[in-house]
């Protein structure tokens, strides 16, 4: 394993082929707690099952005791953004956006993901609040480039917003790199002009997290220490995928299809190691 100038950590074909183990142990998770939420569950009933999903497929959690994080996944509802811990008391309801953060770890290795999951029918501009995020994702992992920029990621994510409507993008948060740990170099801002940064190698893996809402951009962090909402209330939504680089195109991680479907769609062949 070699590294690049800020640490940030390139891995083989070999190492990227087991963060792909821990992604889908991810998606699994993640795809069991989009299927049981619902009015009346709490969101520690979903921590529980991503608990499940861990210890059936023999991996552990990246975000339990994580600076002391109490929980498997973090649950943030409505004009919680990240972070929020999950809770026995706390049922969801009808019309709620409930965004799920989970993290795996498969022999020694990390894969992060998240989505935002409508709770029964919400209203239309929360909808397309999340959509609005998950598309951005989506942009900014078709920007992962042999010979690019960091920030043609961060570029192609504003972009991709600010073409939607009147967003705000959470100020400071982002994604990050990952391989050995949950959070590695480089910080990836979700805005900024493209072409700056570090060269965009194989042997990266970043995980890509947007996090959009309905009013302002700014934020502050609740008494717990952990749970991040917005100042003016608005309501946000939060998705993320785990995306790796090889020498023939991207690989996301903690996608059930390797990304095939959305890239797709913006043009961006995978690596033949997804097929």
């Amino acid at each position: 394993m070699r590294t690049m100038p800020e640490r940030i950590q390139l891995k083989s074909p070999e190492q990227i082929a087991l963060m792909r183990e821990a992604g889908l142990v991810v998606a699994r998770a993640l795809g069991a707690m989009r299927e049981a939420a619902a009015p009346g569950v709490s969101t520690l009933d979903l921590d529980a099952i991503a608990r499940d999903v861990l210890r059936d497929a023999g991996a552990t959690p990246s975000f339990l005791n994580y600076h002391g994080f109490p929980a498997v996944i973090c649950a943030s509802v409505n004009d919680r953004i990240v972070h929020g811990i999950p809770s026995a008391t706390e049922k969801l309801a009808e019309g709620d956006l409930l965004s799920i953060d989970f993290g795996a770890i498969v022999e020694g290795w990390h894969g992060d993901s998240a989505v935002s999951v409508a709770i029964g029918e919400v209203a239309p501009d929360v909808a397309e609040l999340s959509r609005v995020c998950e598309a951005s994702m989506w942009d900014g992992i078709a920007a992962v480039r042999d010979g690019g920029r960091l920030t043609d990621i961060s570029h192609a994510v504003e972009s991709s917003v600010r073409a939607a409507g009147r967003y705000g993008i959470v100020a400071g948060y982002g994604g990050h790199g990952i391989g050995t740990e949950m959070h590695m170099a480089p910080h990836i801002l979700n805005y900024g002009k493209a072409g700056k940064g570090p060269r965009l190698v194989p042997g990266m893996a970043v995980a890509i997290e947007p996090m959009v809402t309905l009013g302002s951009r700014a934020t502050r962090e609740l008494d717990d220490g952990w749970t991040v909402v917005t100042t003016d209330g608005s309501w946000a939504a939060h998705w993320e995928h785990t995306v790796a680089l090889l020498d023939d195109g991207p690989w996301v991680l903690t996608a059930p299809d390797g990304g095939r479907s959305e890239l797709a769609l913006r043009g961006v062949e995978l690596s033949a190691a997804a097929a």
